[in-house]
C-alpha cells in the first residue's frame, strides 16, 4: 500500500480547553478516549480547521478561543507523506479582535486563502450531530455533500462563496426595490455561471460515489446507498450543455424577481437543492430507517468517498470520526476498523472507553484525553 499523507505533530494554543498542547502522531488509526467533556471533540475540531471552512462545529472564531486565554487561538501541524513534508497552521492569535478572520500559513508563508490548504491535506468528518442528517434540514445534507466535493475539487468552495455573495447582493437589491435592470442582470449572470458549476460538481460526486459503491460486495458490513440530487438545475445536468443551462437559470432568475422580492429571498437555485438517500437492501428512504441503519448508511458513504479519493489521487483524506462506535456492535466496529486500515489514511476516532476499540490494540495509536492534556493510553 502506498504511504498516505498524515499529521505527524499537532500543536494547539488557546484552542477551546487547551492552553498549550503538543502531541506526536502516527499514521493510520488514532484513538482518543476519555470522559465526556474532556476535550476529545475539541482535538478533532482543531484538525478540521486545517481545511477551508468553519470546522466541524461551524463555530464562530470567538467561540473557539479559550476563555481566559490570550487574544485568539492557533493550530499548527506538521504534515508528512508521499508529496513531501509541510508545516501548516491557522488561527487568530495576534490579530486585533476579529480583524481579517483567521489567518493561514504554509511553510512559514501567509496563504492567500484557506483554499491553499487543499493542496496538501483533505479532511472529512462525521460527528454525532450528523446522525440526524437524513431527517434534518436540506442545508445540512448540502453541506455534507459539498465537503465531499471539496476533497476532490478545491475550487468548489470558492464557487460556493461567490454564489452566496452574489445571491445576497441580489436579495438586497430586490429588498431595496432596485429597478436598475443592468445591475441585476450582471448579478444574475454570475449566479447562473457559478450555480451551474456547483450543481455539476455535486452531480459528478454523486456519480462517482455511485460507481464506487457499485464496486463493493453486496454483503459488506455497511449497506449500499442510492443517492439522488433533487433540484431544478441538477435534474438537467448532463442532458444539456453547461452554457445552455446557465442561460436557462439566468432567465429563470430574471422572471422570478417579483416573486423573490415578495418572498424576501431567492427561491430557485443550488442553495435550494436536496440530496435523497435510500437504503438499497431495504429499498427504503434513509429518513425512514432506524437510527442505527442511518448511521451505517452515513459511514458507508464516507468510506466509499475515502476509497475513491485514495484511488483517484493516491491520497485518502484524513477522517475525523467522533463517537463512531456508539451505534455499532463489536462485529461491525471490527469490520469498520479493518476497512479504514485497508484505505490506509490517517483516521482520528473518539470514544469514552478504549474497550470500544479493542480490535485495534497493537495496530493503532491510543491516546487518553484529560481536560486539556493528552497522554498515551496505559496498556496500549
Amino acid at each position: 500500500m502506498d504511504p498516505q499523507p498524515y499529521l505527524s505533530r499537532l500543536q494547539l494554543t488557546d484552542f477551546r480547553n487547551y492552553a498549550h498542547l503538543a502531541v506526536t502522531l502516527r499514521p493510520g488509526p488514532v484513538v482518543l478516549t476519555g470522559e465526556n467533556g474532556a476535550g476529545k471533540t475539541n482535538l478533532l475540531e482543531a484538525v478540521s480547521f486545517l481545511t477551508p471552512g468553519r470546522g466541524l462545529r461551524r463555530a464562530t472564531l470567538e467561540e473557539i478561543a479559550r476563555e481566559g486565554g490570550g487574544p485568539g487561538f492557533a493550530v499548527h501541524a506538521r504534515l508528512e507523506g508521499p508529496f513531501g513534508d509541510c508545516e501548516i497552521g491557522t488561527g487568530t492569535a495576534g490579530n486585533a479582535a476579529g480583524e481579517g478572520g483567521r489567518k493561514v500559513r504554509i511553510n512559514g508563508a501567509t496563504a492567500r486563502s484557506a483554499d491553499e490548504l487543499l493542496e496538501w491535506l483533505r479532511v472529512v468528518w462525521l460527528t454525532p450531530a450528523m446522525d440526524a442528517l437524513f431527517v434534518g434540514p436540506a442545508g445540512d445534507r448540502r453541506r455534507f455533500l459539498d465537503r465531499l466535493v471539496l476533497a476532490v475539487d478545491p475550487l468548489h468552495g470558492q464557487r460556493a462563496l461567490d454564489y452566496e455573495k452574489a445571491m445576497r447582493g441580489r436579495n438586497r437589491l430586490l429588498a431595496e426595490e432596485q429597478r436598475d435592470g443592468a445591475w441585476l442582470d450582471a448579478i444574475e449572470l454570475q449566479m447562473a455561471e457559478t450555480g451551474v458549476a456547483i450543481a455539476a460538481a455535486r452531480a459528478e460526486m454523486v456519480r462517482l460515489l455511485a460507481a464506487m459503491i457499485a464496486k463493493l460486495p453486496d454483503d459488506g458490513p455497511f449497506p449500499h446507498a442510492d443517492i439522488e440530487l433533487a433540484g431544478t438545475l441538477e435534474a438537467e445536468i448532463g442532458s444539456l450543455p453547461a452554457v445552455e443551462l446557465e442561460e436557462r437559470f439566468r432567465e429563470a432568475l430574471g422572471r422570478g424577481r417579483e416573486r423573490d422580492r415578495a418572498a424576501g429571498r431567492t427561491l430557485e437555485g443550488p442553495h435550494r437543492s436536496d440530496i435523497l438517500v435510500r437504503h438499497r437492501p431495504k429499498d427504503m428512504p434513509a429518513a425512514l430507517c432506524s437510527t442505527g441503519e442511518q448511521k451505517a448508511l452515513l459511514v458507508g458513504l464516507v468510506i466509499s468517498h475515502a476509497r475513491f479519493c485514495g484511488e483517484m489521487s493516491g491520497a485518502a483524506p484524513v477522517l475525523l470520526l467522533d463517537e463512531i462506535a456508539a451505534h455499532f456492535d463489536a462485529g461491525r466496529r471490527a469490520a469498520l476498523f479493518g476497512i479504514l486500515e485497508e484505505i490506509g489514511g490517517q483516521t482520528f476516532m473518539t470514544g469514552t472507553e478504549p474497550a470500544l476499540f479493542s480490535s485495534l490494540k497493537g495496530r493503532a495509536q491510543f491516546l487518553t484525553v484529560e481536560h486539556g492534556t493528552i497522554r498515551p493510553t496505559e496498556g496500549h
